[in-house]
């Protein structure tokens, strides 16, 4: 149906977190904090979170009846149709402080479709007249290789983004190709959770001057891996390069260190 959820430790009640966009929730006004009290006419409150999930999941197209409670409306019912939900890779938002705009860009993971949204984020607060940006990696696990270098060309005009080197040692270099969508001031976000194609964009932006890196060192993934399928449905993933931010530095186990 569309939500996050999380426990409340002192009432152990579940709670929605968040309404993801264009979902059945959203659409039926389900808020942050609305309290969850009953699923398909099944009490909650010995349930775990994973036994909600549980229960809110289903075949697409079915129906789940849910009583929740809100502050200042008390309990209330609703009734939602799943479907199929596509979690946004990227979120933004303009944060002004004084005189200065800034935008605020989070970027969750290297997605199939996280280039388009980056794209669109970047030329809709471009719109709003920002005097910099802000782009948050912090707890981002990686991804897609090429998502990595794609997104870096919309940030860079000119350098090199990242290089990879195979077992029999030939390697390949991916370059900007002067298609970036702006040139303002950027501040890049990291953590020790930021990882495998986080550490490419930030280590590509930072080695070209492009960014400031802000935070602490990041996990320290230095390899590529591609995913088999297996006839059980399961994958396998096979480490098949390493890869070499613009310096050459072999940051695997080690990170990219921040600027700040």
């Amino acid at each position: 149906i569309g939500v996050r959820l999380a426990i409340d430790k002192r009432t152990s009640e579940i709670y929605i977190v968040e309404a993801a966009k264009n979902s059945p929730a959203i659409n039926a006004g389900l808020k942050r904090g609305d309290r969850l009290i009953r699923i398909n006419g099944k009490p909650t409150a010995l349930m775990s979170i994973e036994q909600a999930k549980e229960a809110l999941a289903g075949e697409l197209g079915t129906e789940v009846s849910l009583q929740l409670s809100r502050r200042n409306k008390g309990v209330f019912q609703v009734t939602l149709e799943r479907a199929q939900i596509e979690i946004p890779a990227v979120t933004y938002n303009l944060q002004e402080d004084g005189s200065h705009r800034i935008g605020y860009i989070k970027l969750d993971e290297f997605s199939s479709h996280a280039t388009e949204q980056m794209k669109l984020a970047i030329e809709d607060l471009g719109q709003q007249e920002v005097s910099g940006y802000v782009l948050d990696l912090r707890g981002n696990p990686g991804g897609l290789l090429f998502a990595s270098v794609d997104i870096a060309r919309l940030w860079l005009k000119k350098g090199e983004i990242v290089s990879t080197v195979d077992r029999r040692g030939g390697d390949r270099h991916f370059l900007a190709n002067g298609t970036s969508l702006t040139d303002l001031p950027l501040v890049i976000l990291v953590n020790e959770w930021s990882a495998s194609a986080s550490e490419i964009l930030a280590g590509a932006l930072k080695e070209n001057g492009r960014a400031t890196v802000v935070g602490t060192s990041t996990y320290g993934k230095g390899t590529v891996q591609s995913v088999h399928n297996l006839s059980d449905g399961s994958g396998l993933a096979v480490t098949i390069a390493r890869y070499y931010p613009p310096s050459g530095t072999d940051i695997n186990q080690k990170g990219i260190s921040p600027n700040v």
